[in-house]
């Protein structure tokens, strides 16, 4: 790949003249483009540092260079260059972030790789150069850097990549054809020419998203199950935090070595104590620290020397204790990540590995659950002790947990990740108090609930920023938060007793296989409650309720119960029973759980005023691939249904055809960029635009804005209607009467002059000198129904899309959300929750129903616009006309504002 090559000859006059020039405006003098930093992580799960190429860097450079093998040397120069010519290093190192684009990979300050491209005679082509160090090939360097490039190059209107390649270099060439982009290549004069389009494909995205998982599970298994764990800050005293830790740690039958970390003794509660955790003298994977707050930066440098892999924080002080606290968590994160570690907390009450070659209990709780299948992350400590010791008591079994702190690295997102992939976790729970990546929290959190199910429990908090949490605010509806765990599948619980009911189901039940229903019950007034609140969840009783007699037999009770679950058109079965009976309440237990054997259907059951039959229903459960299927036996019945109507939606959900993501034909994001650009030039700070941008801009994207002419006096009014020719329509566009029922904001039917004159006089005395400002004229649509369509840029969940109908609908908050991208799914979704889906569908008095091709199309046209757009501060389509013969856009606001940093960014980072 000759750009930018020391080895190229024939390119030493232009890079003399380029030395030149750069000598002449010196780097410093160009904006360094901070928002491109981002933090990594790698193959194997360490972590490194991404960030645009610095003069500094020249140095760096040097040593990388000195340490490759002659074949990478050759491999990347085409020639044998031993030593870069200082001229060579002049120009690898001033870049102007636009024509010329490098980035470097580092860990802990040493670069491990470099990336560039340079922009051809087509701006929309550029040429791509690779070099990564020897010691970090195979880790997946090159090809999160090609990400991070590509990334970089469709926000500056690069479209292509090009590079050339040795034949011989394989590495390089898998970089490209492994990333999921469609490589054209051809052999000439000994080279490989590859050009390849960046804009993400469907493959592309999957590729970087399995990336991503692989890489961030990997991170989180090294900290989950360490071979070497030293805790710093054990105490003489037991009820210090890292005696406590410790002690735990030692109770759990840990298989790996255990040191202990106190700068004032030699030994610690009989165990060999070292200073500082350098000294320790062998591989420690885990640092646990709990020390005081202003000791912390120490001990991290500490364990930066040491190569530990990652840290733990239990200590508090950070952020959640003012500025002071915020300064030394946020150089807390840094220290750490510029070391490759990654840390849990701070203010964290610890974790738990019960997989059995690990066994590690590193919280701060007294009551821990056995070893089991549930899976539990908890952002707050006390409510993950809370989580602990509730399950303890269900006797609920456990896998992992995770309790994050003040989350300011290992967050929820990483532990889905793990999540996925870990075989002893069955059923996921997690109590979220902020959400600092809900895009990349919606993605990862589907794939996960496609596999098992995930239970949320989500804080009045989420969108606000509890103290110590980096975290954005959103400004938008919790709504929205409910519309993305909707849209990946989540499981919704108000509370931890809701989670905890739901995830004794899913753990001990199969998953039912659609939403029919058979009751079985002593009682006729229990019986019809249960059925209520059945059908309330959505739950269709297709059998019973069979009410037994209150004094029934064993024999009675069980055929009762068989017979509910042999019956075809049941898929879950609900039982209660309330004393006296002809049995003992444990022979009624198990003849419930006998009668279950067999059947791959869910069943809850209730003993109201009976002695605790757990124990028996425990003991005969049926054993099903390798596991003991338990029918959860709840105090009341209602949690029971609770339970199997969150379970029975999950399970449609998981079956559910989820479709393909949309992308309709006919839309150029590069000409959309390009009026972006111009109207940022002229107005730095961002606008509205006028009607013809608007139209130019959504024209690109293939949505047709009707024309519209303003009409603030009655002889604009009357110039622009003869232009645009009669009837016409007079609207106004002020945004406090829009939508409003009621109002009157349109005037229809206008076919002359003089009915225009007087329509613009009734306008102006309804809505004042202000509103007639915001007047405008044009043609007059076909009667339809009125819909609207908005994307709002979120600080905090990114582009959003909003849709529902105008007047009534949308006073009474009836409006349905998605965070793109979407699947064609998705988007008929947007349209099918709303409450008014059924105007849409079948029309209203004299209006048509709505032709639901073009305006699923339209929805689709305007989410990949706001997707591909972060200049697009907002976009409001309103009003929309829907009817049989498609849609018409008869009004548009767009402002436009330059480009924040998304949360997730279309290329893999840590948040």
């Amino acid at each position: 790949m000759p750009t930018d090559d020391a080895s190229d000859p024939q390119g030493a006059e232009q890079d003399q003249a380029d030395h030149d020039q750069a000598v002449q405006d010196p780097a410093d003098q160009v904006t360094y483009p901070v928002h491109w930093e981002a933090d990594v992580v790698l193959r194997d799960g360490s972590v490194a540092h991404m960030r645009p190429i610095r003069p500094q860097d020249a140095a760096g450079i040097v040593e990388m260079h000195s340490k490759q093998s002659e074949e990478s040397i050759y491999l990347r120069f085409f020639a044998p260059i031993k030593h870069l010519p200082d001229r060579d290093l002049h120009r690898f190192t001033h870049v102007d972030h636009d024509q010329r684009v490098a980035l470097v990979a580092t860990v802990r300050d040493e670069i491990i790789g470099i990336a560039r491209y340079d922009r051809l005679d087509d701006p929309s082509l550029a040429e791509v150069a690779f070099n990564i160090s020897d010691a970090y090939h195979g880790r997946g360097v090159g090809s999160v850097m090609l990400e991070h490039l590509a990334a970089i190059g469709r926000e500056s209107g690069v479209t292509r990549f090009v590079a050339d390649v040795l034949p011989q270099n394989q590495k390089m060439m898998k970089v490209f054809t492994d990333a999921g982009f469609e490589v054209e290549h051809h052999y000439d004069d000994g080279v490989i020419s590859v050009q390849f389009r960046i804009e993400p494909t469907d493959r592309s995205m999957a590729v970087q998203m399995a990336r991503e998982h692989r890489a961030e599970a990997q991170s989180i298994r090294a900290l989950l199950s360490p071979a070497s764990v030293a805790v710093v800050g054990v105490s003489r005293r037991p009820d210090a935090l890292g005696s406590l830790v410790f002690d735990n740690i030692l109770d759990s039958d840990f298989q790996g070595d255990l040191y202990v970390v106190n700068r004032r003794a030699d030994t610690v509660r009989g165990v060999r104590a070292y200073s500082k955790v350098s000294d320790i003298g062998e591989p420690v994977d885990l640092a646990i620290i709990a020390v005081p707050a202003d000791s912390i930066l120490e001990v991290v440098d500490d364990c930066a020397r040491a190569g530990v892999r990652g840290i733990a924080v239990f200590s508090s002080g950070f952020a959640e204790a003012g500025s002071a606290g915020e300064e030394r968590q946020a150089e807390l994160l840094q220290r750490a990540r510029a070391a490759g570690m990654r840390v849990v907390g701070p203010s964290s009450f610890g974790f738990i590995n019960n997989q059995r070659e690990v066994r590690i209990n590193a919280v701060l709780a007294r009551k821990i659950p056995r070893p089991g299948a549930l899976g539990l992350f908890s952002q707050s400590g006390g409510l993950g002790v809370a989580l602990l010791a509730a399950s303890a008591d269900l006797d609920l079994g456990l896998s992992v947990f995770m309790s994050a702190g003040n989350r300011v690295d290992v967050s929820g997102n990483d532990m889905m990740q793990f999540f996925i992939d870990d075989d002893d976790t069955h059923v996921v729970g997690m109590y979220l108090e902020s959400s600092g990546n809900p895009r990349k929290f919606s993605r990862i959190a589907r794939q996960l609930a496609l596999r098992k199910p995930v239970i949320v429990v989500k804080s009045k908090s989420v969108g606000m920023v509890p103290q110590g949490h980096r975290a954005r605010v959103t400004h938008l509806p919790e709504s929205t938060f409910y519309a993305m765990l909707d849209q990946a599948g989540v499981i919704r619980a108000e509370n931890l007793h809701d989670l905890l009911t739901v995830a004794r189901l899913a753990i001990g039940q199969p998953l039912p296989a659609g939403n029919r229903v058979a009751i079985v019950g002593n009682s006729a007034g229990t019986n019809a409650l249960i059925a209520a609140h059945c059908e309330a969840g959505g739950l269709t009783v297709t059998r019973g309720p069979k009410t037994l007699p209150i004094l029934s037999t064993v024999d009675t009770v069980s055929a009762a119960v068989q017979a509910a679950f042999n019956d075809p058109n049941v898929d879950s079965v609900v039982t209660c029973f309330i004393p006296p009976m002809r049995a003992s309440d444990r022979d009624v237990a198990r003849a419930i759980t006998h009668a279950a054997w067999g059947h791959n259907k869910p069943c809850v059951t209730s003993f109201l005023g009976m002695d605790p039959v757990d124990e028996v229903v425990r003991r005969s459960g049926e054993h099903v691939g390798g596991r003991r299927r338990i029918i959860p036996v709840y105090s009341t019945p209602l949690d029971g249904v609770r339970a199997l109507s969150a379970m029975t939606k999950y399970a449609a959900w998981r079956v559910a055809d989820h479709g393909e993501r949309v992308r309709p034909v006919g839309m150029d994001r590069v000409a959309a960029l390009r009026i972006v650009d111009r109207v940022l030039e002229a107005s730095p700070q961002g606008r509205r635009l006028d009607n013809d941008e608007a139209r130019e801009l959504l024209a690109t994207y293939g949505i047709d804005l009707w024309p519209m002419l303003p009409a603030r006096t009655v002889d604009e009014a009357l110039a622009n209607a003869a232009q645009l020719g009669y009837p016409v329509v007079l609207r106004t566009l002020a945004d406090s009467v829009r939508n409003l029922p009621g109002a009157r904001d349109v005037r229809h039917d206008l076919y002359d002059g003089d009915q225009l004159r007087q329509a613009h006089q009734s306008m102006v005395e309804s809505f004042g000198d202000t509103g007639a400002r915001h007047l405008a004229v044009q043609p007059m649509a076909r009667p339809a129904l009125g819909a609207f369509l908005k994307t709002v840029e979120d600080p905090l969940f990114g582009p959003v899309v909003s849709f529902g109908m105008r007047g009534p609908g949308y006073m009474l908050g009836d409006i349905s959300h998605a965070i793109p991208p979407l699947t064609d799914k998705q988007v008929a979704g947007m349209i099918d929750d709303l409450a008014t889906a059924k105007i849409l569908q079948e029309g209203y008095r004299r209006y048509e129903a709505a032709a639901r091709g073009p305006l699923e199309d339209l929805i689709a046209r305007v989410s990949v616009l706001a997707d591909e757009i972060p200049e697009l501060a907002g976009v409001e389509l309103n009003p929309v006309n829907v009817h049989t013969q498609g849609v018409d856009v008869l009004g548009a606001i767009v402002n436009v504002t330059p480009a924040g940093a998304r949360t997730d960014k279309g290329r893999r980072a840590l948040s």
